[in-house]
């Protein structure tokens, strides 16, 4: 693996190690199922080994990674039934907070939406797997930051990571990339109408991938 950037002595702006972890395993870096070796996250991110053991245990109980007795830890790989329930989580809380998102969404939050919406559709073409990620991202954040609920957002993120969040992993085929581009411009015809029913079956479809 290659080392990331050092963090200065002292740096009040350096990004705490968790954080780092949590970066490198959504974007594939560390691949679901990867034993983390503490001596490796050492030299990877520049730190104690403090440090890497409070970030593990902090992710151990996010269940990024997992802690194995006198083995170790490794990061997180999710079965068939728990990627299904996080899924089903995820449906009920997205679309618990559809009302909300169309009472509260302006014609500005509308125009922005089609923005982040469009930079997905340029990174399907243009992107590497790590843009096309982040832009997905960053359209879902703004949609559900418009139910004014920062706590459920922060949820909804932090649950979202419970499944395989490399790029590799959010879509099956191609073609499903290409579907879930044109579910992101239906959300937001929704949305723009006023149309809270339309913008729940979307949600729903979009999270099962159906």
């Amino acid at each position: 693996m290659n080392k990331v950037k050092p963090r200065g002595e002292g740096d009040a702006t350096a990004v705490d190690v968790t954080d780092l972890i949590v970066h490198d395993i959504q974007t594939g870096v560390l691949a679901a199922g990867a034993w983390l070796k503490q001596i490796d996250l050492e030299r990877r991110y520049q730190c104690t080994r403090p440090e890497v053991r409070r970030a593990l245990d902090r992710l151990a109980q996010r269940r990024l990674v997992e802690h194995v007795p006198n083995r170790g830890y490794h990061v997180f790989e999710p079965d068939g039934r728990q990627a299904a329930e996080v899924a089903e989580i995820r449906i009920l809380l997205e679309t618990g907070i559809a009302d909300k998102i169309v009472a509260n969404a302006s014609a500005a939050d509308v125009e922005s939406l089609r923005d982040l919406a469009s930079r997905f559709d340029r990174m399907i073409l243009e992107g590497t797997p790590i843009e096309l990620y982040e832009a997905n991202l960053a359209f879902h954040h703004r949609l559900l930051a418009l139910c004014g609920n920062q706590e459920l957002v922060n949820l909804v993120t932090e649950i979202r990571q419970r499944t395989s969040s490399a790029p590799v992993a959010q879509w099956k085929t191609r073609a499903r990339i290409e579907q879930s581009s044109r579910e992101h411009h239906v959300m937001i015809d929704a949305v723009a109408a006023g149309d809270a029913a339309a913008l729940k079956e979307t949600i729903a479809r979009h999270i099962r991938q159906d």
